[in-house]
């Protein structure tokens, strides 16, 4: 997905929050006080960026509620973004970013943000210009976030640099070369998900589980026993039911197998 961040209000947010953090342990009075006006100026009570922020954070914080309360919650945040000027949110967005390229520097959109794809997804859902595809997609994505229940968190997620993540991808590569692409496309958005809170994962199982459903369906209707016919049922209620919980490994095991699954079924069709 193509992601203007300089557009997203949240994400210049916590950028200059970031960069404010770094002033600090650095000692940089001149740069902390920069920083900290900057701040106060464009999200202060009142502003149009804080009244936006603020929508931002409603769904990004929210977490252990109902699938239902979680749908109607977007549904209202929506709605309250809709309402705000569009104009002079770009507007304020523009003498913002002009603010910091001119006092702070273009290094501080290089800022590491652990939660990019999040705000990034959140961003596409308010844009007006996102297709009804994607964002039916990466709405169902936020409310499954907002539903499921957070996890323990380990050692803070810490930026990987180029050379460790292609280092990553062909051992990746060599160790799982004969497997469908489908499975590896599961594999690396399983591995990765500790990145976005598993929000590209769950866009690509929201996908991926309708195709394999569609596969076992039609597989089923043609079966040559009555056995297989049931098995291939229950594979079925266990795709529809997969939607309601987290990713395990057991349930990432058996999402590969059936993946081989469905691609025996096709080719023998």
């Amino acid at each position: 997905m193509k992601h203007n961040k300089k557009r997203n209000t949240a994400f210049i947010y916590e950028t200059l929050c970031r960069e404010l953090t770094k002033a600090v342990i650095d000692k940089d009075a001149v740069r902390r006080s920069n920083l900290t006006a900057l701040i106060k100026e464009f999200f202060s009570s009142g502003c149009i960026l804080a009244t936006e922020l603020k929508l931002y954070h409603t769904l990004l914080e929210t977490s252990r509620i109902e699938v239902r309360i979680a749908e109607r919650l977007l549904t209202e945040t929506k709605k309250k973004h809709s309402a705000l000027n569009e104009k002079e949110v770009f507007k304020t967005q523009s003498q913002l970013i002009s603010t910091i390229n001119k006092s702070l520097g273009t290094q501080v959109w290089a800022n590491f943000v652990p939660n990019f794809k999040v705000l990034a997804s959140l961003n596409a859902i308010f844009n007006t210009n996102t297709s009804i595809k994607k964002r039916v997609l990466f709405e169902q994505a936020i409310v499954d976030r907002m539903a499921a229940t957070p996890t323990s968190s380990g050692a803070p997620l810490q930026p990987l640099d180029s050379l460790t993540y292609q280092s990553f991808i062909k051992k990746f590569n060599e160790k799982y070369g004969d497997l469908l692409q489908e499975q590896k496309m599961l594999l690396n958005l399983y591995v990765t998900s500790f990145a976005d809170d598993g929000l590209e994962l769950r866009l690509y199982l929201n996908e991926e589980l309708a195709r394999l459903k569609k596969a076992v369906q039609t597989a089923s209707s043609t079966a040559s026993s009555t056995f297989l016919a049931q098995k291939m049922e229950a594979t079925v209620v266990y795709l529809d039911d997969f939607r309601k919980r987290e990713l395990s490994e057991n349930d990432l095991n058996k999402l590969l197998k059936t993946q081989e699954l469905a691609k025996e079924l096709q080719s023998h069709a």
